[in-house]
């Protein structure tokens, strides 16, 4: 979980105080940091070639949850965040601004959402796996600080298919 402290940054890089922004991804919408976010999420579910429904709402409902965004920007963000990432030709960029901006447990809860996303699908491929190493590589999160947030998201996954309902 992050903390507060990110979330207020989160929200006052996005709504610079009272004021709202235009839909991210249209100008000014987004910040750096969470168009940065948001396409390190994407990439990870596209990695297993099939970017489907569930990966894309487990998506939106970590940048709601997580990272502060309103439930009526998370499509526009995810539509940018795609778009960035067929752009970018790489990690760095996305990793530098995040890694520039958040605390190492706010690194650490990010390379924990990324997992949740791998496994989104009920599966985790070969490439996501890789991806996820060397993100916690290029965020400075240790092997062991990213193999106990795969835990704790393979955790969550066990004990919500025991619930009620499942």
């Amino acid at each position: 979980m992050l903390t507060g402290r990110m979330v207020d940054f989160l929200r006052e890089l996005l709504f610079g105080g009272k004021e709202r922004p235009a839909a991210p991804g249209a100008g000014t919408g987004a910040s750096k940091l969470q168009l940065a976010a948001a396409a390190l999420l994407v990439e990870a579910a596209k990695l297993d070639g099939d970017f489907d429904d569930r990966e894309r709402q487990r998506i939106a409902e970590i940048l709601n949850t997580h990272l502060g965004v309103d439930s009526v920007s998370t499509d526009a963000l995810i539509e940018a965040a795609d778009r960035e990432s067929e752009q970018a030709g790489g990690l760095y960029a996305f990793t530098r601004e995040i890694r520039d901006n958040f605390a190492h447990g706010e690194r650490v809860a990010m390379v924990e959402m990324l997992w949740d996303v791998a496994y989104a699908d009920g599966s985790l491929h070969d490439f996501e796996a890789n991806l996820l190493r060397r993100v916690a590589g290029l965020l400075y999160v240790t092997d062991r600080e990213s193999g106990e947030a795969r835990k704790r998201v393979l955790d969550r996954l066990a004990n919500d298919d025991k619930s009620p309902g499942s």
